[in-house]
């Protein structure tokens, strides 16, 4: 089967608050011809760095939930009585407190529980203003099978890539749970940004443990890498001795910061801190051993 022309590129971490989603809103700024997709769907904010226009919106159906007719219920209490969640009380179901398991439906003598798909979230479409593609998507609060709208939204994306695309870059979410399997699904390459701290190595580890079972090639960006030389140091020579690359350091930008917390224009921002940027996608290009136009 002949490879795609884009490369997928996932930048991830194994904990929240590394910058993770900063990095890679500022390789969007300055990649070309790309798409971008956030799949970060529980905490999704790329878009809000980004300010694109919204084009299109979908509806997301993650789970079902079960429901009484009361008109047909005999209130024998068989449903109550079963249920594990205590979803079920005086006939009535609380959908927040279902799980979807669909015990009731299936027990129930009467035929009285409706068991059907409810809109866990949405997903979007929208163009920025050089007219890159953003896809995102909004979980709702306290609904579950993330993983599954992470899919759907690089489904979409993927459907609409045009000929010249050459990169899709993926705000991967934190951790390295479901909604993190799914958006490495069929990456190319992923960076790894981490912070010079205990916790952050710690947590990079576990990220660089579930990528080698995936078999991706990837490489560790450590972000405000001088607020903590030390485990800076820890973090390159714990790379080094597992061979893995270290794609580039990125120094603590207070101007960086300040402009990030004003809402300056984004492409304005990245002066600071573009020279260890363009490094790290210099270095990226050439473990993918691909040429760029």
């Amino acid at each position: 089967m002949q490879d795609r022309v884009y490369k997928q590129v996932v930048v991830l971490s194994g904990k929240g608050g590394t910058g993770k989603t900063t990095l890679a809103a500022v390789l969007s700024s300055l990649l070309m011809n790309k798409v971008i997709v956030d799949c970060d769907v529980d905490a999704a904010n790329l878009h809000i760095a980004l300010n694109p226009v919204e084009n299109k919106s979908f509806e997301f159906s993650g789970s079902k939930k079960a429901e009484i007719d009361t008109e047909n219920c005999s209130k024998c209490g068989l449903c109550e009585s079963l249920c594990r969640f205590d979803a079920i009380k005086d006939f009535s179901v609380n959908p927040a407190a279902c799980e979807g398991c669909g015990l009731c439906f299936r027990a129930c003598p009467s035929d009285a529980v409706i068991f059907q798909d409810v809109q866990t979230g949405k997903y979007f479409e929208s163009t920025l203003s050089d007219g890159t593609k953003l896809y995102y998507a909004k979980l709702n609060p306290g609904e579950g099978n993330s993983g599954k709208l992470v899919t759907e939204i690089k489904k979409l994306a993927v459907k609409n890539i045009i000929d010249d695309i050459q990169w899709m870059i993926v705000d991967g979410p934190p951790g390295i749970g479901c909604p993190v399997n799914a958006s490495i699904a069929s990456a190319d390459f992923a960076i790894l940004v981490t912070e010079p701290t205990v916790t952050g190595v710690h947590d990079l580890k576990r990220i660089i443990t579930l990528l080698n079972k995936f078999r991706i090639k990837y490489g560790i960006v450590v972000n405000k890498y001088d607020i903590n030389e030390k485990e800076t140091g820890v973090i390159t020579a714990y790379a080094s001795e597992v061979n893995i690359p270290v794609l580039g350091l990125i120094p603590f930008n207070n101007k960086f910061k300040d402009d990030f917390v004003s809402g300056i224009n984004f492409k304005e921002m990245i002066s600071g801190i573009r020279e260890p940027i363009e490094e790290i996608i210099t270095k990226m290009i050439q473990y993918l051993n691909i040429s760029v136009n």
